[in-house]
Parts: C-alpha cells; structure tokens; sequence
C-alpha cells in the first residue's frame, strides 16, 4: 500500500516518466490530504499532456493529408508586426520533418515568452529548413502594409532550401509565387508548420525590437515592440519620430506629413 512512503517519496516517484497504474490506484486509497493533493497534481499533468496531444493531433491535419498525397515539403507561413508604428513586418517560413513532435505548440501570440523560445529553440534544431523575410518600414510606407506583408513572406520563402512543394498560409496568398498554396484562416491555431512560423517570426521580431529599444532607450520600444502604446505615444509627442517608425500609420502620418 501507498501508505509505507512518505509524502516526499510519492512526489519523487509521481515526476517519473511512467507511473505503475496499481500505484495510482493505490494512492486514490490514501487518507493523506497531502497525498491526494499531489495526486491531483499528477491528474492535471497527464490531462494536460494528453490535451497537447490531442491538440498537436489536429493541428497536423493539414500537413498529413499533403503528406498522405506524396508531398513531403511543406511550408508553414506566417508575420508578425502588421498593427505597430515602427519596425519591420517580419515573416518566416518554417518546413517541419514529419516525425517533429511539437507537442503543445501553438500560435505564437497565445505562449508566454518562456514558451515561445522553448519552441523557437526546437523549431531551430528540427526544421528542415526555415527562411525569414523582413520589409523595412520605409518599404511599408512605399507599398502599404498589405503589399509589404507579402513581400516579407515571398522573402521568407525564397531563403528555404529544399524548395518546398505546398505552402501553408495564415489567411494570406502569394499569387507571385509558383508553388501549391492552401490559405488557412486562423491558421497559426489551426497548423503545426504555420505555429512554427509564426514562433520564428515573433521571436526574431522581439529581439529586433530589443535592439532598436537599446539604441532608442527613450521609445521603450523592447517594452511595446512598436505598437501604438500609452508610452510610446507619449515618447513621440516628447521626441518626434525616427527611421524605423511607419510615416504612413496614424497617427504619426498626420502629426509629421
């Protein structure tokens, strides 16, 4: 019975990979409180596990019905930066083996920071290859931010060796590009390969921004990243605009054009 081991031994022996099931049974017999709270404690980590799972599971419904067709290399797309006022639009294009078991990943806005580069790190050793395409905010202002997204995307993909044969995409099309392409709306929640894009994006982003904020420390863009914030609002009225912010995004457009 559970009741020869401590409270510290079940703890030891609950963070174990696998757990006999008799011993589970048996801790559901144990009058302990503490037992039963790390009891609880396991459930909700198995649940967890097997959420991620089944999440993971679906969200690679696309890529296996390519796959399922003889198409192995298959491109998630993704942006990141298309609402700020300064800073590029960044976007990557990631091909996933298919034995790249992510398990809980998700769209990039949804994982905390930790989150985000725990998978950036995997997404980096695993993918087959991943391309990142920047359109500066100078390009932005010259092609609007629509046209500019694209071009970073048709970047992003042009940098991907092998050539991939079907693009994944987050409510987007690349008309100009000569390659199979499926357009998925809310895709980032909804695809393995266009999450995975969307990870490398985001992080790739952010440390951009962090830069830019060492170099401007008066905008805290490493806080707001470029977006239309309180303090960086404020940081314009006290110090104007430089380079890096969209001269074509209100309300910068109509203070300084």
């Amino acid at each position: 019975m559970s009741e020869k081991y401590t409270v510290e031994e079940i703890k030891r022996i609950l963070q174990q990979d696998v757990v006999d099931e008799v011993f589970i049974d048996e801790l559901k017999q144990d009058g302990r409180t503490s037992v039963q709270k790390l009891l609880k404690q396991y459930e909700n980590k198995i649940q967890k596990e097997y959420d991620e799972f089944q999440k993971f599971i679906t969200m690679s419904i696309y890529e296996n019905e390519l796959r399922y067709s003889g198409i192995e290399l298959i491109a998630g797309v993704d942006e990141v930066g298309r609402g700020p006022l300064a800073g590029p639009v960044i976007a990557a294009a990631v091909i996933l083996p298919a034995d790249c078991w992510l398990f809980g990943i998700d769209d990039s806005k949804k994982l905390s920071e930790s989150k985000r580069l725990y998978f950036y790190e995997q997404i980096k050793k695993n993918a087959i290859s991943i391309g990142i395409g920047i359109c500066t905010s100078e390009e932005i202002d010259q092609y609007n931010i629509y046209e500019a997204t694209k071009i970073a995307m048709e970047r992003a993909v042009s940098k991907l060796n092998p050539k991939p044969q079907h693009l994944l995409l987050d409510a987007m099309s690349l008309p100009r590009l000569d390659i199979p392409q499926t357009s998925i709306i809310k895709g980032d929640s909804k695809s393995v390969s266009i999450a995975a894009a969307s990870i490398i994006a985001k992080v790739t982003r952010d440390a951009y921004m962090k830069k830019l904020g060492s170099a401007y420390p008066q905008y805290g863009f490493e806080r707001h990243v470029g977006y239309g914030t309180k303090e960086h609002l404020l940081a314009i009225e006290q110090h104007g605009i430089i380079s890096e912010h969209r001269k074509s995004f209100e309300p910068i457009r109509s203070k300084f054009n």
